[in-house]
């Protein structure tokens, strides 16, 4: 159900790689990447610094809380987000966020554009370093996994690289403590993303399950550093809906679990319109900004009590 794709095949069979690829998302919206651009050492110590950052105080956390920033930096405490705005429960995780890297006197911090701040870091020796080459390497895979995206889509290779220049492009690290076998806990709620593509990294445990379009939930299988890739509802709207962003969400595991998310998001001015060839537009156009803001204020939206 969810394709094992190998990024070594694109070098070598650009052709047949991108067959396989654009069968995956339009059917499942979901793959299995092997083989990425990222290096293993550079996975590793994003993990150690994820556990170094999570393993710390909630005083020493909430120094950095998301919720004193408009620009989505930062920690959430659990129950910061409900992913599933359909339902009452909170999602039971805690996170950081990492967005695009700009100093403090870039004109457009400012100017206080939307997510456009500074990152906020914790005093943690080589944290921030390891964040943003991380950042960067993600960056670049999502890149060539468009140009293949672009070519499926009988355009040429390069059609989204001025998209992304400058991206709206979020990391988060996250961690999912144990389940308490409370009624309706859930470590993150059903959600379809809200971006272009996502790479995700987990630590292997399981938790993490799809619902395919007509189907029923299914757990997603761990391939040792395989990420897991998926669709986002803005490249699902950007092609007419062609290409699938699939609803998925995270169990309560029975031992805590760690996993790294990488966001890719175009740039903030980017016009998400039908893309040529995908037939008559199904949605009008809109800034990516834009768009991405009215899913991250309904996301943290508070919730009544149920």
């Amino acid at each position: 159900m969810i394709p094992v794709l190998d990024w070594a095949d694109a070098a070598t069979d650009r052709a047949g790689f991108a067959t396989a690829l654009g069968k995956a998302v339009r059917e499942t919206g979901f793959f299995l990447l092997t083989n990425s651009e990222v290096p293993a050492s550079l996975r590793a110590d994003v993990f150690r610094h994820s556990n170094d950052f999570f393993n710390q105080p909630r005083e020493a956390k909430a120094k950095l809380s998301i919720l004193d920033t408009p620009h989505f930096r930062g920690w959430g405490k659990p129950g910061d987000e409900s992913l599933d705005e359909t339902r009452p429960e909170v999602d039971t995780k805690e996170t950081f966020n990492i967005g695009y890297d700009l100093p403090p006197d870039d004109p457009r911090v400012l100017a206080d554009e939307p997510f456009r701040g500074v990152n906020r870091w914790p005093d943690i020796a080589g944290f921030s370093d390891a964040m943003l080459a991380y950042y960067d390497a993600c960056q670049a895979q999502a890149s060539g996994l468009l140009s293949v995206m672009a070519e499926d889509l009988g355009l040429p290779a390069d059609h989204f690289a001025t998209h992304f220049t400058e991206p709206l492009s979020a990391m988060r690290l996250l961690h999912y403590p144990p389940s308490t076998g409370a009624d309706n806990e859930i470590g993150a709620g059903a959600h379809t993303d809200y971006g272009a593509i996502t790479l995700l990294m987990t630590d292997g445990e399981p938790g993490l399950q799809v619902r395919p379009r007509g189907g029923d939930w299914t757990d997603v299988p761990h391939v040792p550093d395989a990420y897991v890739v998926n669709i986002g509802d803005c490249l699902m709207r950007w092609t007419n809906d062609i290409y699938v962003s699939t609803p998925h969400r995270v169990l309560p595991p029975k031992r805590q679990r760690r996993s790294v998310a990488f966001f890719c998001e175009a740039n903030p001015d980017a016009l998400i319109a039908a893309l040529p060839g995908t037939g008559d537009a199904k949605y009008p156009p809109i800034r990516a900004a834009d768009y991405l803001a009215s899913r991250l204020e309904a996301t943290y939206a508070p919730k009544e009590p149920s």
